[in-house]
């Protein structure tokens, strides 16, 4: 229509990256690797305002695979945010003041308050001991640790700026997990290995399709208000309470096989797919079949792929593992799946029917 104006507005959102270095120095270190402590931590320190994070190093690996090793992680202890995106590097300082085991993550990860992200098999502990002349000078060992924090900016049109209110942080899952915590205005009782832990119908019913069936139809866990859980560890099962109520997944590597099956048994798909991504980021050599036998028991079908295809492409080095010839005998079934992902001529591994006769 003539005379008519029309309304425009432009927008800019801006990404940007805030650099942090973070170095630390640990005294007498070998003595402290001959006590064999589990961890050490450093002190806390700031990239943001707000933002506090260490660095935690374990001096044992974090699991059997990585026992030779010694483990660093980045820990995002706390930010005003519900997330953080960070890509980091770590390396060591050399007696000649040289950088040495340059680590740089692939890309960005998303850390949570009490999430940590980083490198299991960071350096063999024996050849940082073998080596104190170079890596230790002094017995000191000089940890550097580079932080690089998305910051994510958006600005409005000269026409479209109004006077803005902070709204805070939404508060729900800390407060259900409170509720949880608690024990409060709960109206059922869940029993694991003779321990009683109470807790909400209605939340429980919202998140797990298996409670819900307990809880909606006429059985006995809906008339007593009493559900028994015969098959989980009380530690696996406030970490799969804790996902339920806050949905939080604390402790990825170190429970991960037991709380896939909880999550699978419960219908807890999104809290699978974390562990399944645990798993696959933790897969190596000597998991990779036990790996693969988690994935086809729990009907992890991207996880299956990706370990299926790992196996192939490591196959020499997988077929001498224990966990391999474990699954040659008691699982044939993914032997079979594992040389159909093969290519048509592969000299390590025996033809699948070779390995149904040895078993």
């Amino acid at each position: 229509m003539a005379g008519d104006e029309i309304a425009q507005r432009w927008d800019h959102t801006q990404i940007s990256d805030q650099e942090f270095s973070y170095r630390w120095t640990i005294s007498n270190f070998p003595f402290i690797a001959e006590e064999m402590l589990q961890s050490i931590t450093s002190p806390t320190f700031s990239i943001g305002a707000n933002d506090k994070w260490c660095l935690r190093v374990h001096l044992n690996g974090v699991d059997e695979q990585s026992a030779d090793y010694l483990s660093v992680y980045l820990v995002l202890l706390s930010c005003p945010k519900s997330h953080v995106w960070a890509k980091f590097q770590f390396w060591i300082l050399s007696a000649e003041g040289e950088k040495t085991k340059v680590t740089k993550s692939p890309r960005a990860f998303r850390f949570m308050p009490g999430q940590d992200w980083g490198y299991k098999k960071f350096i063999l502990r024996d050849f940082l001991l073998s080596h104190a002349f170079w890596i230790l000078p002094d017995d000191q060992l000089t940890l550097f640790c580079k932080v690089s924090v998305a910051q994510v900016s958006l600005s409005l049109s000269d026409q479209n700026k109004k006077p803005g209110i902070l709204v805070p942080r939404c508060t729900l899952a800390d407060e259900l997990g409170e509720l949880w915590k608690n024990s409060q205005f709960t109206d059922c009782c869940l029993v694991v290995a003779g321990q009683e832990f109470w807790a909400h119908k209605a939340i429980l019913a919202a998140r797990s399709p298996v409670f819900r069936a307990m809880f909606q139809h006429d059985m006995e866990e809906s008339r007593k208000n009493r559900v028994e859980i015969p098959d989980l560890e009380p530690q696996v099962f406030k970490a799969m309470m804790d996902f339920i109520y806050t949905g939080t997944a604390p402790d990825l590597d170190s429970m991960a096989d037991a709380i896939l099956a909880a999550a699978d048994k419960y219908g807890l798909e999104h809290l699978k797919f974390m562990y399944e991504d645990a798993l696959l980021r933790n897969l190596c050599v000597e998991n990779a079949a036990h790996t693969l036998f988690l994935a086809d028991l729990h009907s992890s079908r991207q996880l299956k792929t990706q370990t299926l295809n790992f196996t192939a492409a490591h196959a020499s080095e997988v077929s001498e593992t224990s966990g391999w010839k474990t699954m040659v005998g008691l699982y044939p079934h993914l032997v079979v799946e594992v040389y159909g992902s093969m290519p048509a001529h592969c000299p390590f591994l025996d033809h699948p029917i070779k390995c149904l006769k040895r078993s």
